[in-house]
């Protein structure tokens, strides 16, 4: 009996390491297909150029990512700014000032919220949030804005990763110890001292993953984004003025222009470029969450 346990733990381990390293080579190999593919407009052009020209006019071979990458940073930078106060907020009285009932209200629509497609959202924004930067609010900044802009896409997207900001930190709330929450409270601390002294600084870690997961979900998200930006491949001025961010340029043009000659491969360097920002932010804040987590483990 005793074999046969250690056999079947030796199994599960040498599984779950192979499924590991499986999700670590796929990880690789969509990294060095994507390259391979892009390789032939880097040949042509050196990879600076590439990067930081503002000229893309693929008739005439020119193809400068600067302004999607630019619009993309700079759609995803205004989604979180806008999401992150909201969510943090929303999941701390959830989580310390509500009630059992208005938790019952209020978590069945933040899933149905966090399930809607995409491009609801999108169509919702074309309709509601696009007027309404137009006709209210760029009047007072801008002389003209048709609505469509990097202001229309991070409205929109802030409002698609909130849900899913909110589930992940109730969550993250919800797994502090209610021993320390109720030892502070014994001790004469306010609700709101708690949160700040408690459940916040225990949760910081969880907080950061939480950022990190739909920072990632913002830089590539698609369709919503594309109905509402403007889709125009110019280095944005003001937050009034349309953009064009990477997966919008991928969508609207993969399996369309591809007889034209680089196209493609300009259009996989756009994929490669996308995934190695992802890739590098998250490592990122991998190697930030481990200094945060041994600082706060001494």
């Amino acid at each position: 009996m005793r074999y046969i346990r250690v056999v079947k733990d030796r199994t599960a381990r040498h599984l779950m390491l192979g499924i590991a390293l499986f999700s670590l080579l796929l990880l690789l190999v969509i990294g060095i297909t994507l390259l391979f593919k892009a390789l032939p407009i880097m040949r042509e052009k050196s990879l600076g150029t590439l990067l930081t020209s503002g000229n893309w006019k693929p008739f005439k071979g020119d193809f400068g990512f600067y302004p999607f990458i630019i619009s993309t940073l700079y759609v995803s930078a205004i989604a979180i700014i806008i999401a992150l106060p909201l969510s943090l907020l929303t999941s701390i009285y959830l989580n310390t000032y509500a009630t059992k009932g208005i938790r019952k209200i209020f978590e069945p629509v933040i899933d149905l919220l966090s399930g809607i497609p995409p491009v609801i959202y999108g169509v919702w924004g074309s309709l509601a949030i696009v007027p309404l930067i137009a006709e209210k609010i760029s009047p007072h900044f801008v002389e003209f804005s048709s609505g469509y802009s990097v202001l229309a896409g991070g409205l929109v997207l802030a409002i698609m990763i909130l849900p899913l900001l909110v589930s992940i930190l109730t969550e993250v709330f919800r797994s502090i110890p209610k021993e320390m929450t109720d030892a502070s409270l014994a001790m004469g601390a306010t609700k709101w001292q708690t949160v700040k002294k408690v459940i916040l600084r225990k949760s910081l870690t969880g907080i950061i993953a939480a950022i990190v997961l739909s920072v990632s979900r913002a830089f590539g998200e698609t369709i919503a984004v594309l109905m509402v930006c403007g889709n125009i491949p110019l280095i944005p001025k003001s937050v009034f003025d349309a953009c064009y961010p990477l997966p919008a340029l991928i969508a609207n043009n993969y399996g369309e222009m591809m007889s034209m000659p680089g196209y493609e491969s300009a259009l996989m360097l756009g994929a490669f470029l996308l995934f190695f920002i992802i890739l590098i932010f998250n490592a990122v804040s991998r190697l930030t969450l481990n200094q945060i987590e041994n600082r706060y483990s001494l």
